[in-house]
């Protein structure tokens, strides 16, 4: 690795990539690689908290490594790996949870609302999650992680856990910094545009998913909330239309004012028809290499293995360090 600081990130195996991750996410991922060094990883083992159906996780797992490179991610600037491929980060949770106290897990509010939504599973991995979630940053020492509102209490156990073992260890981990990306807008639901857009939502007229079809895209733009009235305005008052010109805005570049001036006058289904060609228009070629990688088992495979054994290389020398720190015998 250069001399350039470590930036890591990562998506749950759930679900379909859509634009929210696009958007919100993986296009900064793009943006990011040739100034850091770059981590990307499938975060497959933390999808093992909800049951899964094991063929379609491995599918899953994938596809979404297929749509990075798809995307932009380039395995020759950044690192692509799957979790479960690299066995220190569930070695240095281990060690970590021994760091946690009952009440820092119990103090997690993405618990207490995936308890809600899972109420039928509510099993220990779920409520520990938060420490694997620290070891996938710490076990790469990343001076920055990319988060969102909802991970920004993950990563200050992170920044907790790491100061601790320092303090009684001696220095050994960085100390992670949140990174703010530029904002894009925060995209929601489009049935919803009360909640934010999900990949993992049951109804999949709720988004857009990364390699849906011209006609699947533009149906759903067709589909989606616009609330009452005629006139194309960006306003808190009409949270759907606010969400559609936010989308609008993100791929065409276009200001909201500016949207707003281009189809005065307009109905709303002219502005939806041309939303969803827009939006099909900048996947295209996203869908196309898409479609090149994901035939292309060899290809994906090979990126895969050396993501991950780039990967354990440094972790490796993390959690070694850590073993001999805290008393563990040498294997």
């Amino acid at each position: 690795m250069s001399d350039k600081k470590t930036i890591l990130s990562g998506i749950q195996p759930s679900g379909k990539l859509c634009i929210a991750n696009q958007l919100g996410a993986i296009n900064n991922w793009v943006n990011l690689q040739d100034d850091y060094n770059s981590i990307f990883l499938i975060v497959d083992l933390h999808s093992l908290t909800v049951k899964q159906v094991p063929s379609e996780l491995r599918q899953r797992c994938m596809s979404f490594a297929a749509q990075y490179i798809a995307c932009g991610i380039d395995p020759e600037k950044s690192i692509i790996a799957i979790q479960s491929h690299i066995p220190p980060h569930t070695e240095l949770a281990w060690v970590l949870s021994t760091l946690t106290s009952i009440g820092e897990l119990n103090r997690m509010t993405q618990f207490k609302d995936k308890s809600k939504i899972h109420a039928k599973n509510i099993n220990a991995g779920l409520f520990t999650y938060p420490i694997l979630m620290a070891s996938d940053i710490l076990v790469y020492n990343a001076e920055l992680v990319p988060v969102g509102s909802d991970q920004k209490q993950h990563l200050e156990l992170s920044r907790n856990l790491a100061e601790r073992f320092n303090n009684r260890y001696s220095d050994t981990f960085t100390i992670p910094e949140p990174y703010i990306p530029k904002a894009s807008g925060r995209i929601m639901s489009l049935q919803n545009p009360s909640s934010k857009m999900s990949k993992s939502d049951k109804n999949e007229n709720n988004f857009i998913a990364l390699i849906d079809d011209e006609d699947t895209i533009i149906r759903k733009i067709r589909r989606a909330v616009t609330d009452s009235g005629s006139e194309i305005v960006f306003s808190d008052d009409k949270p759907g239309l606010k969400n559609l010109i936010t989308i609008y805005s993100c791929y065409s570049g276009l200001s909201s004012e500016q949207i707003q001036d281009k189809y005065i006058g307009k109905m709303y289904s002219d502005f939806k028809q041309d939303l969803g060609e827009l939006i099909s228009e900048t996947l295209k070629p996203v869908r196309d290499r898409y479609k090149d990688i994901i035939t292309d088992k060899d290809y994906l495979n090979k990126v895969l293995s050396n993501g991950a054994e780039k990967a354990s290389y440094l972790a490796q020398k993390t959690i070694s360090k850590v073993y001999r720190k805290i008393g563990l015998i040498k294997r």
